[in-house]
């Protein structure tokens, strides 16, 4: 399959994809401060520096996209027709990096979660479930 934009429009395209501060993230930061919880963003010094820390519940959250991290059965973790040896080699990568940030911030201590991009697609329900998830309340 050939792509439908020449190289440097899908160059440009793929080098305007945020790392931080997605729509997603936004979303699940404004509902968490609104419910009053407090959190750090990026944490540099913590493994993966995750999206969202919260000290005080000993819990990092990840937003996640579907395409990137590759959701399991989800619809957007699509793999695109051309360079396929690219992009295995490249969600490999992804998905060795977030198993390895993971399990090093397990290991100080840390309880990790992760929402995926498609699940705030449904509502509010997974946010309420992530605010019960950090908290241990409802």
């Amino acid at each position: 399959m050939v792509d439908v934009v020449d190289e440097e429009t899908r160059s440009r395209m793929m080098a305007g994809i945020r790392g931080k501060d997605t729509k997603p993230e936004l979303l699940v930061r404004r509902y968490l401060h609104g419910r009053g919880l407090r959190f750090r963003l990026h944490v540099a010094n913590l493994p993966g520096k995750p999206d969202m820390v919260f000290p005080k519940y000993r819990t990092v959250v990840f937003v996640h996209g579907c395409f990137w991290h590759r959701h399991r059965d989800c619809k957007y973790a699509t793999t695109p027709a051309t360079r396929s040896d690219f992009w295995a080699n490249k969600f490999r990568e992804n998905l060795n990096r977030d198993q390895y940030q993971f399990n090093a911030l397990r290991e100080l201590g840390w309880k990790v979660l992760v929402v995926w991009e498609c699940e705030l697609r449904e509502g509010t329900s997974r946010l309420t479930r992530l605010f019960s998830e950090i908290t241990g309340r409802g």
